[in-house]
């Protein structure tokens, strides 16, 4: 009994440990980030009178996409929650907290037909907005070897993808995984948790979310599987420059747009959570300067924007309020 007691005793020592080193690791890298206030979307996607033989994409934050791609309503890595990181016993969580709210509520996503999940970083992979998603109802696709951190969620099914792996689901969308430059331990020991950026096709359209990446040049070999209609790219997290090892800058995210051939542009990954050093409202702004002439081409410009994909002419952008 007594040697239980000082097993359980050294253990609390040592994950005390562990966590106020986290804590004070995250406090220091912080110091110097931007603090912008909390604020609220000022539009909502209104969904309600959607049609399913539709396509659209409405943007929920960070890379939070709800689309439905003509029949198959899709959300790809879903976070909800207010604040993401290490949790301690769901006691304490380390970690950023959202500055913009959720364009729309997880009661409100209704139906989902597919969740996409790009890697196994916590502001893509959030365990508490998946556990309340999880239905029967809803198919998984996810990079290889993060499969596990579902185990246990009754979805109808998980699908691991590799680079380069495709399958069609039961709707009869096929979801391909495309390479991106990226990494994807969510503890310093996953080594075997890969990453992917995806692309779908469905009803003779064509779209791509590309996750997170940094600069890359396979982007150039997606149009040899034919014309794509919407690209989600990334455009935040890019300073200081030594984290464009994972993340494209604006103009990065701009030039792998142009080489995909792809028609409309989805800015996602930026002025929802505070990752990196540069201001929250920069990287719109630097995508936008990037665009030139072709501004036209970028889609969805703030929180709750949607882009409606009928014919050759889109329902297109919300202006953006803060360029």
């Amino acid at each position: 009994m007594h040697g239980l007691l000082v097993t359980l005793i050294t253990l609390v020592v040592a994950i005390s440990v562990v966590f106020g080193w986290l804590f004070a690791s995250y406090r220091k890298f912080t110091k110097n980030l931007p603090k912008p206030a909390y604020q609220y979307p000022r539009v909502r996607p209104e969904l309600e009178s959607s049609a399913d033989e539709e396509g659209w994409f409405a943007w929920i934050g960070h890379s939070t996409v709800y689309m439905n791609l003509f029949g198959v309503r899709i959300l790809t890595d879903p976070v909800f929650s207010e604040k993401i990181g290490v949790s301690l016993l769901g006691l304490l969580r380390i970690g950023p907290k959202r500055h913009t709210a959720p364009a729309l509520k997880l009661d409100e996503l209704s139906p989902v037909n597919v969740i996409l999940l790009s890697h196994a970083h916590m502001d893509h992979l959030d365990l508490p907005s998946l556990r309340k998603l999880a239905d029967p109802e809803i198919e998984v696709i996810t990079a290889r070897g993060t499969s596990r951190l579902l185990r246990g969620m009754p979805f109808k099914g998980v699908y691991e993808l590799g680079e380069s792996e495709e399958i069609v689901l039961s709707s009869g969308m096929k979801v391909k995984s495309i390479p991106v430059r990226h990494w994807g331990r969510r503890f310093p020991w996953n080594s075997t948790y890969a990453w992917t950026g995806y692309s779908l096709e469905h009803q003779g359209r064509k779209a791509v979310f590309a996750g997170d990446t940094a600069m890359t040049q396979t982007f150039k070999e997606l149009s040899n599987d034919g014309p794509i209609d919407v690209m989600m790219m990334p455009i935040g997290a890019y300073s200081p420059d030594s984290f464009q090892t994972s993340h494209c800058t604006p103009e990065q995210a701009w030039e792998m747009f142009q080489d995909s051939g792809a028609r409309w542009l989805i800015p996602i990954h930026h002025d929802t959570f505070v990752l990196s050093r540069e201001p929250v409202k920069e990287p719109l702004q630097r995508l936008f300067a990037a665009a030139g002439s072709q501004q036209d081409r970028i889609v969805v410009r703030e929180h709750g924007g949607i882009f409606r994909l009928q014919g050759s002419v889109p329902e297109a952008a919300v202006a953006p309020s803060s360029l």
